[in-house]
């Protein structure tokens, strides 16, 4: 069999993203177990694993890849930066028709690229294979806790970025010292997991739904929601999970039984657009409404909580928000405004260890049958476009691609 060469791209898009496929010793670890296979590292400057952490173990760097078989990176590639005839692996974003990344999938077909899309890859039973979720809620708790801390000066944390890795910042979580308040987490998926994580590690105690809303508890608590937790079926019965994800507008939230009782809210759960919302800017204007910090993992803007109507950054993660203008301010300007944690990007603060965990998961489940056999047909469901063309999984963005802009 002849050789296999895969390359690191250096990130193209801006802001930077810090994150790797694979780290230094999972690259070493690719040699070793696939002796026909090459890592290559194309020479990057921000890349959180120095060049230099490569080539102590033997990882060649190089400044192009055009001697590359399959191309593997984070975020979308610029267009100027493509490599006609090659197979790539990055996280697209056109799946869903996004706008903004019209003319990178138009420049694929174009240029004979064949797209594999990380979010795409995926079992026979349609769950993900790899992802970055976990650490997406690991650092939207911890940036959840980090706001509630400065809001009312009562601990102050480093930033999720200033911390080395997932154990760094684990320690850093001894300082949080909340007085009795009471959080609310949505979703059990990778994300809530992941927020679930950083909450256990403060030492905030868990407990159930129907406590959370009726005691009162002199310590601080939290309470993990799943979509039966807060929605109810219009023409009554018990809550069905299969007709709620078939069929989401069958149902309706209550989720405001817990607006009166909840001082930080940490939403991670997946929304549906289809779906109603967790509740609505009315609801955030009446005297009784208690939220005071609300950490969007999930970053769905105009999407199921009203005060996310725009993404905030890793420099500038937090905003304050009036739901009697619908507008935002800079944060902590009014004590009756509610203080919104919104970064699109969050697995991005903690770049060593997402990249380790992400590299896991690409070497245990994708390596084999990207670059063997795959009989579960994995990389041919996650592949958009080959030989100019868009797959039939991917048909339906025909027309996303025609359009002219």
């Amino acid at each position: 069999m002849s050789l296999i060469k895969i390359g690191l791209i250096r990130e193209g898009k801006n802001p930077p993203d810090k994150r790797v496929p694979f780290t230094p010793l999972q690259a070493e670890e690719i040699e070793q177990r696939f002796p026909q296979v090459k890592v290559v590292c194309q020479q990057s400057p921000i890349r959180c694993f120095a060049d230099a952490e490569y080539e102590s173990l033997g990882i060649a760097v190089q400044p192009k890849l055009e001697d590359c078989d399959i191309l593997m990176g984070i975020k979308e590639v610029p267009v100027d930066m493509l490599i006609p005839n090659k197979t790539y692996l990055f996280f697209s974003h056109t799946i869903k028709k996004q706008p903004y990344n019209r003319k990178l999938l138009q420049a694929i077909l174009q240029k004979n690229i064949r797209l594999i899309d990380y979010e795409a890859l995926k079992d026979i039973q349609g769950n993900r294979l790899v992802a970055f979720g976990r650490f997406a809620g690991i650092v939207g708790a911890y940036n959840g806790l980090w706001a509630f801390g400065k809001r009312f000066n009562l601990f102050e944390l480093r930033r999720a970025f200033d911390c080395f890795d997932i154990n760094d910042l684990k320690l850093e979580l001894r300082k949080v010292k909340l007085p009795p308040v009471k959080i609310v987490l949505t979703g059990a998926g990778r994300v809530g997991k992941g927020a679930m994580e950083t909450l256990d590690t403060a030492g905030i105690r868990k407990v159930n739904a129907i406590d959370f809303l009726t005691k009162t508890y002199a310590e601080p608590v939290y309470t993990q929601l799943s979509s039966a937790d807060y929605h109810e079926r219009k023409e009554g019965g018990h809550f069905n999970r299969d007709e709620f994800h078939r069929e989401p507008e069958r149902y309706r939230s209550t989720f405001n039984r817990f607006l009166k009782v909840t001082n930080i809210l940490m939403a991670g759960a997946f929304w549906n657009p289809k779906a109603p919302v967790l509740f609505t800017k009315q609801e955030m204007l009446a005297p009784d409404f208690n939220i005071k910090i609300i950490a969007d993992i999930t970053c769905d803007i105009n999407g199921s909580i009203p005060s996310t109507i725009r993404p905030s950054s890793i420099a500038d993660p937090l905003y304050d928000y009036d739901p009697h203008s619908n507008s935002d301010s800079p944060a902590f300007r009014h004590k009756d405004f509610v203080t919104v944690m919104a970064v699109d990007n969050l697995p991005c603060e903690l770049p060593r260890s997402a990249s380790e965990e992400f590299g896991r998961d690409l070497i245990d489940r994708i390596l084999k049958p990207l670059l063997f056999e795959d009989p579960e047909g994995i990389i041919r469901r996650g592949t958009i476009a080959e030989n100019g063309k868009l797959t039939k999984e991917f048909s339906y963005l025909q027309d996303y691609v025609n359009l002219q802009v």
